[in-house]
């Protein structure tokens, strides 16, 4: 029973985190609820594993990575963003404007799923490419390669400014 009273303190401490990651791959808050439960059961499976782990957050990500990933094979969902998306905010927009994040969050929705899952590690977990690389069980070349489509994929949608402001 102590092995699930852990299980339980850490999850409880880190869902919402989880929960705000998977939002950011998904696009959608009932989707990221899903994928944080999938990836808690996942991670309950394998808890003594996870504990053993190096860093358990690292390891809560990877694990949430891939059942995003596999959700994304699983049914390969074509959101139709891109008629709804607008490239009308002003390339001067503050950094902290809702406007700007809410584009930056429709943009990404444009971008395949590894990419996605690319950029929001590096960019908005603060991942190291190293950490990114075994977050998503590839290469670092594979990680720096597709970190440079995925943000010149965004500057395509938005404009350098925006880009170059948010993630640099």
């Amino acid at each position: 029973m102590d092995r699930l009273e852990g299980f339980a303190e850490y999850a409880g401490a880190r869902q919402r985190h989880l929960r705000r990651s998977a939002y950011l791959l998904c696009g959608d808050w009932h989707l990221a609820e899903d994928l944080t439960q999938m990836t808690l059961v996942n991670l309950c499976r394998s808890w003594g594993r996870a504990q053993r782990a190096a860093s358990l957050d690292a390891y809560a990500h990877t694990v949430l990575v891939n059942t995003f990933l596999r959700h994304k094979r699983k049914y390969q969902r074509q959101v139709e963003r891109a008629a709804q998306y607008s490239s009308g905010v002003p390339e001067t927009a503050p950094a902290d404007s809702p406007d700007l994040r809410l584009s930056l969050q429709a943009a990404l929705q444009l971008l395949p799923a590894r990419a996605r899952a690319v950029v929001v590690l590096r960019f908005w977990e603060d991942l190291s490419v190293e950490a990114t690389a075994a977050a998503l069980g590839c290469s670092i070349g594979n990680v720096k390669s597709q970190t440079s489509r995925a943000l010149a994929r965004l500057r395509e949608i938005v404009g350098d400014s925006l880009i170059d402001t948010r993630l640099r």
